[in-house]
């Protein structure tokens, strides 16, 4: 039973991607796909390294020795819209029209006594474009969706998000499984294209390079400078209301002393 025992005050991550590709259906495709389907696509949960001279993002390492299955809940329209995969690749591909949000559940191998996480992704078809708010408005205006032949031209569209499966006081026998499966480490650079996100607008310009994108060290190091820059934007924010309320609370006081003497 010593491998039932917690091991306190132990953190080990893993690293992974979830996403998806998408491409524009040749003519062909489109006589054997449903009516009015215009993209094939692929989402994904994958280890976050990608292999040498691999035409797929991330995937370098197998996931599960980890993870027991992946649950994609499609939107309501496909048939069987709940696709558990048991086994990797943990990935489902489907043909459609529309972008929606798939809800993507994470369930661990027994050895771990971890509990299910759910992720969220907004499936991706159209060619990535940044958009402002238009003079006088508040929300950005809608992005121009190119002609299936234009978008055809650009290639694949890729939606990709990193992230870091953190397991704190872990069992000691899931630990072993965990240390005995190091991941494959991020490249420190790469000459592919970085994946665009959102929170990184200057990353559009590599989507026009074309290539499949890869998760690189240096990339992973930008993202938590961002991260932290926004940790202490909201640290001053927080401090700037609490301020604030206080001074408020004092007020406050003031008014109630200054009722109480009148009484």
């Amino acid at each position: 039973m010593a491998d039932r025992v917690r091991v306190r005050g132990v953190t080990i991550h893993r690293p992974l991607i979830y996403g998806n590709t998408a491409t524009v259906l040749t003519p062909a495709e489109k006589e054997s796909a449903p009516d009015g389907h215009t993209h094939r696509w692929t989402v994904a949960v994958r280890s976050a390294a990608s292999a040498p001279n691999s035409d797929v993002v991330g995937g370098a390492d197998d996931l599960d020795y980890f993870v027991k299955r992946v649950t994609f809940k499609l939107h309501e329209t496909y048939a069987n819209p709940s696709r558990n995969v048991d086994r990797p690749p943990f990935e489902v591909s489907e043909t459609g029209w529309g972008e929606f949000e798939i809800q993507i559940r994470i369930n661990f191998v027994a050895e771990s006594g971890e509990k299910a996480i759910t992720l969220y992704h907004h499936l991706k078809l159209h060619p990535w474009s940044v958009t402002f708010p238009p003079p006088g408005t508040t929300f950005p205006a809608e992005p121009e969706i190119p002609s299936p032949e234009t978008a055809a031209k650009l290639g694949p569209v890729h939606s990709w998000q990193y992230d870091e499966i953190v397991f704190t006081d872990p069992f000691q026998s899931f630990l072993s499984l965990l240390t005995a499966h190091p991941p494959t480490p991020l490249a420190k650079t790469s000459k592919k294209p970085v994946p665009f996100h959102t929170s990184n607008p200057a990353s559009l310009e590599e989507t026009k390079k074309g290539g499949v994108p890869e998760f690189t060290s240096a990339m992973e190091k930008e993202e938590a400078e961002r991260l932290e820059e926004a940790r202490g934007k909201i640290i001053k924010e927080q401090e700037k209301w609490r301020g604030i309320l206080i001074e408020r609370e004092k007020e406050l006081e003031r008014f109630q002393k200054l009722l109480a003497s009148k009484e």
